[in-house]
């Protein structure tokens, strides 16, 4: 079949792209392109800018952004919506589920009522409720007063094959993917597929009338009334544009409703769950649910997705501060700088320094080695009591040894077949311990900026993470390691040279020195950049582990020391939420006990 002159044109002056995840471009490393999802008219990025934008409306002399709406200051039912270059106008349709309602603010549309609840749902301040009848009904509380009302959809600026029905309890369809518009038509508007020329008036469908002016689609919609029968009620008639409910007739009133196997009252109210509640009217079922704000997955940086015992909707919270050593110590501090420092002796891993809280002591064993160390052993002090971890997973409070499981009002210990979990209850402060050379140190959000040590500040900026002692920023991160150096000369397990330790050398300096060599050590460690791992490589830098595997073969007793960075690398994984195969197997490397 040819396609029609119309098709060429928009062949000639549209791509078709549908964007992929992590499609967009990116003017730095830490800035991202906001998703354009459901645009079908994306422009080139402005001069000042390096991101595409949804093609806004002008409109009586002013340019709206795609996605916004306003109202007619003159007629505050009249409402105006932008999206992808189309105008929508309707009139706003007011639901008053109150006897003696207050008349509308001033410049609002709807009238209001004093109490805050819809069919049950209690509308807090931040919280938006939907009616489960009419999902395009919404209902607001502010300053403790309720106001309901529904508006039209937008009009849709895609092709009917790219659009998406609303899901059940969902108000409008959707287009899914974007398209990319190469060149502008001057003062044509672009409505789904056809290209129309300014002045020039049709309709999208049968409730819908738009004119073209200025290269925006102004489109006027009635907003259908608000119905109060289940949608699987609602019919819609020929020829008419809004559904209705069947007509119930001379049918007497009852005075209860049944849901489920339990049977309500006229006018009882009931919670289905934490988010949604109904009530019995006249032998009608009336329910309501909580919308919660669109936070999907995408919380800031170092915040995490959380839901309370007993809350509707979840939140955005700071996520608790992790630092992570495993190997010849290698450090990823509370804010993600990676560094390595192979000093022999006793430090400061980390510390409350504000307020004295707790404070954590790693000390490094040489391991007959001449430049390599690894963790030996980790000390804790925290609200009175010592916490000591050693090899093979042996723990010790206040100088006994206990087993795991073991739970004390300060202390919980359990273990899994890798690793000893210990959690000091009183400041949230969590240790993984794998007996060996990997240690990770979880603490709250609320230690922020009070930290110091080898794991840093934690005030969300790493690169200020190599403080010293004395609060000098160094860029050697020898310097910054024998800086948080404690314990005296015994502390040292390197006896000979100079016990309090000289910069280690670097790393083409040191593995020239030591077998195996190069392509030894590269394929020991080649699993890490292989499918065992494969599935963590787009959320985490593998080569940053792959480095500190070459460095930890350089010097190895045991010839497998490159189980430590695939340790620390499968446990960063796991934090992802990313779950890997059975790496352990395939590498050969096993679990200490």
């Amino acid at each position: 079949m040819k396609s029609s002159l119309l098709e060429d044109n928009l062949l000639f002056y549209f791509e078709i792209a549908l964007k992929e995840q992590n499609g967009f471009v990116e003017c730095h490393p830490k800035e991202q392109c906001p998703s354009q999802e459901g645009c079908h008219v994306l422009l080139e990025p402005p001069k000042d800018g390096c991101c595409r934008r949804c093609k806004g409306c002008y409109y009586k002399g002013v340019l709206r952004e795609s996605g916004s709406s306003w109202q007619d200051v003159r007629k505050p039912c009249t409402i105006f919506t932008c999206k992808a270059g189309v105008i929508t106008e309707t009139e706003e349709k007011c639901y008053v589920p109150c006897s003696n309602p207050m008349p509308p603010a001033p410049g609002h549309c709807c009238p209001t009522c004093n109490d805050c609840r819809v069919n049950g749902q209690l509308v807090s301040a931040n919280r938006t409720v939907r009616s489960m009848e009419d999902p395009c009904l919404r209902c607001a509380c502010t300053k403790g007063r309720l106001s309901c009302s529904k508006r039209a959809c937008p009009v849709l600026n895609c092709s009917p094959q790219s659009i998406i029905p609303p899901r059940p309890g969902e108000c409008c369809p959707k287009c899914k993917g974007s398209r990319e518009l190469i060149v502008p038509p001057l003062g044509r508007c672009l409505l789904g597929s056809e290209l129309l020329a300014p002045g020039r008036t049709y309709r999208p469908d049968r409730c819908t009338d738009c004119s073209c002016a200025n290269g925006t689609s102004v489109c006027i919609r009635p907003s259908c009334p608000v119905l109060d029968c289940p949608p699987e009620l609602q019919t819609t008639k020929q020829g008419e544009c809004c559904p209705s409910c069947p007509t119930w007739g001379n049918r007497p009133l009852s005075t209860t409703c049944t849901f489920g196997h339990d049977t309500y009252k006229d006018g009882e109210t009931w919670e289905i769950d934490k988010c949604t509640s109904c009530v019995c009217r006249q032998g009608r079922i009336r329910c309501a649910a909580q919308l919660c704000p669109q936070t999907n997955k995408a919380c800031p940086p170092n915040h995490k997705l959380v839901t309370d015992p007993g809350q509707c909707c979840p939140k955005c919270v700071e996520s608790d501060g992790v630092c992570t050593v495993f190997g010849d110590p290698h450090y990823r501090t509370f804010d993600g700088k990676f560094y390595s420092f192979q000093g022999p002796c006793k430090y400061q891993l980390a510390a409350d320094c504000a307020n004295n809280t707790f404070s954590i002591r790693v000390t490094n064993d040489a391991r007959a080695t001449k430049t390599s160390s690894w963790t030996k052993t980790v000390s804790v002090k925290v609200s009175g009591t010592k916490i000591n971890l050693g090899e093979k997973r042996r723990v010790k409070i206040n100088g006994e040894r206990v087993q795991a499981p073991y739970e004390s009002k300060e202390v919980s210990i359990s273990e899994t077949e890798e690793s000893v979990l210990v959690e000091a209850k009183a400041v949230g402060l969590r240790l993984l311990w794998d007996g060996n050379s990997f240690l990770e140190v979880s603490v709250p959000a609320a230690y922020k900026g009070k930290l110091c040590g080898l794991c840093g500040n934690f005030n969300s900026i790493s690169r200020d993470d190599l403080m010293t002692r004395t609060g000098r920023i160094v860029m050697d991160a020898d310097k910054f390691g024998w800086s948080w150096r404690v314990g005296g000369k015994k502390a040292c397990s390197r006896g000979k040279g100079n016990p309090l330790g000289l910069p280690s050398p670097h790393e083409s300096h040191r593995c020239s020195k030591f077998l195996p060599h190069r392509r030894f050590r590269e394929r020991m460690c080649k699993p890490l950049r292989s499918d065992i791992f494969a599935a963590c490589h787009k959320h985490l830098n593998h080569l940053i582990y792959f480095k500190s595997c070459l460095l930890d073969m350089c010097e190895c007793p045991s010839r497998r020391c490159y189980c430590e960075s695939f340790t620390a690398y499968a446990h960063e994984c796991a934090r992802q939420g990313v779950t890997l195969p059975n790496w352990r197997s395939a590498t050969n490397c096993y679990a200490r006990h």
